[in-house]
């Protein structure tokens, strides 16, 4: 304990591995970094997103298809025929919803983590790192293909990330930074207060062990005079 309060701040990360496994752990106030929790963000919304894309279509088309297979059917009354159409579109909606869901989320958790831990490990966002991240995404959703699922995947991915990237990299022009210069800027303006805060401790004891030792001299000068 007494180290921690006391002993020099840790320096900055130098290396791409040490800024790298920064993103994954969390600070002193017990919150993980900016861009992991993005991530997540993206991750939830890619699932919304995917599920209303497979799910709406999937929707209609099943209600529509019950509706026309029905016309022989005999209901008890019309609120009958149309909650057995809604719940038939309903099954449609939640099967076809979540197999788009958990691929979309799966593709763009894998994209976002990639990116992300390029321009972490760079310690700079390009479009390279999107276009990247991009083909390593397809690569992987297309690899059980064979080859040329392989290579369709990296041209699909590739041609995703590059106008992603430029939509991204477009916002951080708005914004003046990217996510990453902001965190490296707070994180240096943060060891730049713990090591002020530190130096002024340092020279507060170094004062008050000076002030000791003379007051344990003092004594020790008058035993000599008396002698």
């Amino acid at each position: 304990g007494a180290q921690a309060e006391f002993g020099r701040p840790a320096p900055l990360p130098q290396t791409g591995w040490e800024r790298l496994s920064e993103l994954w752990r969390r600070d002193e106030l017990q919150q993980y970094p900016e861009e992991t929790v993005n991530i997540a963000k993206s991750a939830f919304t890619a699932g919304v997103v995917g599920w209303l894309y497979g799910g709406l279509p999937a929707f209609v088309s099943a209600r529509k298809a019950f509706i026309e297979r029905s016309h022989g059917e005999l209901f008890q009354n019309r609120a009958d025929a149309v909650q057995s159409a809604h719940r038939a579109g309903l099954r449609s909606f939640i099967r076809y919803g979540w197999r788009w869901s958990w691929r979309v989320t799966a593709f763009a958790t894998i994209f976002n983590v990639v990116s992300t831990g390029l321009s972490a490990y760079r310690d700079k966002t390009t479009i390279s790192n999107f276009a990247a991240a991009g083909a390593f995404t397809g690569a992987l959703f297309r690899m059980h293909l064979g080859l040329q699922g392989l290579a369709g995947g990296i041209v699909f991915g590739t041609a995703f990330g590059i106008p992603a990237g430029a939509l991204l990299m477009a916002v951080y022009g708005l914004a003046g930074e990217t996510l990453q210069e902001k965190r490296t800027r707070e994180r240096r303006e943060l060891y730049e207060q713990k090591l002020a805060e530190w130096q002024s401790r340092l020279s507060v004891t170094e004062v008050l062990g000076q002030t000791e030792n003379n007051a344990q001299g003092r004594p020790e000068m008058e035993r000599a005079r008396e002698l």
